[in-house]
């Protein structure tokens, strides 16, 4: 679908898949990069040419629907599959801006040239700096490896050490230099997703303010404007929460490339140099070689780095047996004779080095065998979900609930690590833990306790969520509608273990009670699924592709807290067959009710040119202050206390029990909290702060009837909030 991840572990394999993969990457840039300087050079000549600007204005509508983007990953967040039609919905509107003959434009250089400019400058160029930087490289690193490889074994010792310890260093800085340009590379190709978008937005804005005849258009347009520039900052936050993972993870590669290797479906895989008998004698040709142990299959595709291509056709065979070769039976180091069932004869292969040649013997059951020394890293972590860790967790959250619901920032504003590490100590010391009725004492700070109750949850040998459904809750927040996303996570939700879902259950209760006074803590359900996402549902293997699906275990935190009271209180349906799923996915585009969840996760509205910058530096806290309502059937009761689960035999794993809240009272005056564009004569358009009269509930599920400016319509429940 879109573009493969690239992975820093790859870099250290540099394999013929991995190179592929950074061509179509290199490939996408230079596209862009050919994309950008075409559409700063239309936008110039709509400048200086105002007779020639119908033809000009067309051209450059065409330009923009022609170009598609390629999102890294294999599925895209609602955000940026807007982001991606934004370009066809800028061209229609050109287009009409031409039909009606409006030829007028202002300021065009300062919003939409000078942007695309220096992103075209300092990402663009730098991304192309470090390609020609990682070429050299490449160049260099195989020269000298092929040079250091045909070295006699007859040397001295001390020169054959020396040479080796060259290569080591070459390598590892090619190794470097290999990481730092794939980092770059996933840095531009994000960044392009807002960066090169949002100038195009304000260059719309502009000739919307300034063409008199195009008011009419301009307020058709603006639903959509609002919508995108929601998404744009979406997409801006996220990768400005993700690109410091990345950059993290490449710190790690570099440190200890090692211990930070890619799962591989093969035994063993690599470069080695084959023999070949030619007519003139023999030469040593570079291969990629894989082995799988259990059908004792070796793969070999030759292939050069520096050309970037293959040099023949691949082959395979069946392993028979793996010797190594002495020293004194061939001028060249690092030897081994592998035997095939299916091929007659010795085929002598060349590892890259003594270590080298060790993993591929032993990986071939070679007559050396070296035992495999390699550790669980996992460490086990000394919480547990047993009676204290449910009483721990029970103890911070009626602290927060009691003393510290309203604090600005909850749960998002961390406290400092030593006092946190203190209290989690006197908390899971087995004597005070013991006494259920103690509560923490006032002298701790509410920051300290909600920092203690997510270090908790991290310090369980697994996630509360647990490893082996972490794809399965990813896969569900990628379902095409909001019904089928509901209904995959309450299923799985109800596979997890009992402690397990006692623990989530009394967790959501607790960030729903959280998220209905967000208004007063700031704390909506999309920001409570920031903060919990990575640490409910941390994957396994930290990759980059891993890093790219935090914006996904976010949107299933926020469907649990959003419904938490039908996924925890009531048995999950039957799972759906393809065919009622895709039945399903077919209808909601006229069915399903606005969610919380497929709404953006930050509202902001957009600045004059003379508060820019005051928007710039205070870019977290008007994060903070978004409005993004939760969904009405999930608000809490908020003096709700810890009674005990009816389906618990326990007494010691209590859970919160939800309170409904009362009907809701007809004929009531409401205020929207954003904007909706009617999609049917039975719904009403309207912006954020509107004021409807006369509403109650309808017959629709999640939809309200209301009146506005005379006209009786249908509303979002979700979208509004009584007066």
């Amino acid at each position: 679908m879109g573009l493969p991840a690239l992975e820093f572990s790859d870099c250290c394999l540099d394999s013929p898949h991995f190179r592929e993969t950074l061509k179509s990457h290199e490939a996408e840039l230079d596209k862009t990069n050919k994309f950008i300087k075409e559409l700063i050079k239309d936008g110039k000549s709509l400048i200086s040419a105002l007779k020639n600007l119908s033809s000009a204005k067309r051209k450059f509508a065409d330009s923009l629907n022609e170009f598609k983007f390629q999102c890294i990953g294999d599925a895209e967040t609602d955000d940026e599959m807007c982001i991606a039609r934004s370009l066809q919905e800028f061209a229609t509107v050109l287009r009409n801006l031409e039909d009606e003959r409006i030829r007028m434009i202002e300021n065009a250089s300062e919003v939409l040239i000078t942007p695309l400019e220096k992103f075209r400058k300092e990402q663009i160029g730098a991304a192309k700096e470090a390609k020609k930087k990682y070429d050299k490289e490449t160049e260099k690193y195989c020269g000298i490896l092929e040079k250091h490889l045909n070295l006699s074994s007859k040397k001295k010792e001390s020169q054959l050490q020396e040479a080796d310890s060259q290569v080591d260093l070459v390598r590892q800085h090619f190794y470097e230099v290999s990481l730092e340009y794939v980092f770059k590379v996933q840095e531009v190709q994000e960044r392009k997703m807002f960066e090169f978008v949002e100038p195009l937005l304000a260059f719309l804005q502009g000739l919307f303010t300034f063409y008199h005849h195009g008011y009419e258009l301009a307020k058709d347009f603006n639903d959509f404007k609002t919508q995108l520039t929601i998404s744009i900052q979406n997409t801006r936050n996220r990768f400005e929460g993700t690109r410091s993972e990345v950059e993290s993870l490449m710190k790690k590669m570099k440190e200890n490339p090692l211990e930070h290797k890619t799962i591989s479906p093969y035994t063993m895989e690599g470069y080695l140099y084959v023999q070949e008998k030619r007519h003139f004698g023999t030469s040593w040709v570079k291969h990629y070689c894989t082995y799988q142990r259990d059908s004792k299959q070796i793969t070999m595709v030759p292939f050069d780095q520096k050309s970037g291509g293959k040099g023949g056709e691949d082959e395979s065979v069946t392993l028979k047996s793996c010797t190594r070769r002495k020293t004194d039976s061939i001028e060249k180091r690092f030897c081994f004779d592998v035997e095939a069932v299916d091929r007659p004869g010795v085929i002598t292969m060349q590892a890259l080095s003594e270590e080298d040649r060790r993993l591929w013997m032993e990986a071939m059951d070679g007559r050396e065998p070296v035992y495999n020394s390699n550790k669980d890293s996992q460490s086990e972590g000394t919480a547990q979900l047993d009676s204290i860790g449910f009483s721990i967790i029970k103890k911070c959250i009626h602290a927060v609930e009691t003393r510290g619901i309203n604090e600005q920032g909850l749960y998002r504003i961390v406290g400092v690590n030593s006092r946190v590490q203190k209290l989690l100590s006197v908390l899971m010391d087995p004597k005070t833990a013991s006494e259920t009725e103690m509560d923490i004492c006032a002298e701790w700070e509410i920051k300290t306790i909600t920092s203690a109750l997510k270090t908790y949850l991290r310090m369980l040998p697994g996630p509360l969520m647990m490893y082996q459904f972490q794809r399965s809750f990813i896969k569900a927040a990628k379902l095409e509608n909001q019904e089928s996303r509901v209904s995959e996570i309450h299923s799985l939700v109800h596979r997890l273990p009992e402690k397990n879902r006692q623990m989530l259950q009394l967790l959501m209760n607790h960030l729903a009670n959280v998220a209905n006074n967000h208004k007063q803590n700031l704390m909506t359900v999309a920001n409570l699924g920031v903060v919990f996402g990575p640490t409910l549902l941390r994957p396994q293997e930290e990759t980059v592709a891993a890093i790219m699906d935090i914006k996904f275990q976010n949107i299933v935190v926020e469907i649990l807290i959003e419904n938490h009271e039908k996924i925890f209180n009531t048995v999950p349906d039957a799972p759906l067959t393809n065919a009622q799923l895709h039945l399903s996915r077919k209808k909601s585009s006229d069915s399903k009710p606005p969610s919380c969840s497929e709404r953006p996760l930050t509202l902001f509205h957009t600045m004059q040119s003379t508060e820019k910058q005051e928007q710039r530096n205070s870019l977290i806290n008007s994060s903070l202050e978004s409005v993004v309502s939760s969904n009405a059937n999930s608000i809490l009761n908020s003096s709700s206390s810890l009674q005990p689960n009816i389906n618990s035999s326990d007494p010691d794993l209590d859970v919160l029990k939800p309170t409904r809240p009362n009907s809701l009272t007809p004929f009531r005056k409401a205020k929207a909290l954003y904007a909706c564009k009617a999609e049917h004569d039975s719904e009403l358009s309207f912006t954020a702060g509107t004021v409807f009269d006369n509403v109650h509930p309808s017959q629709e599920p999640g939809w309200l009837e209301g009146t506005l400016n005379g006209k009786t319509g249908l509303i979002p429940e979700n979208y509004v909030e009584y007066l």
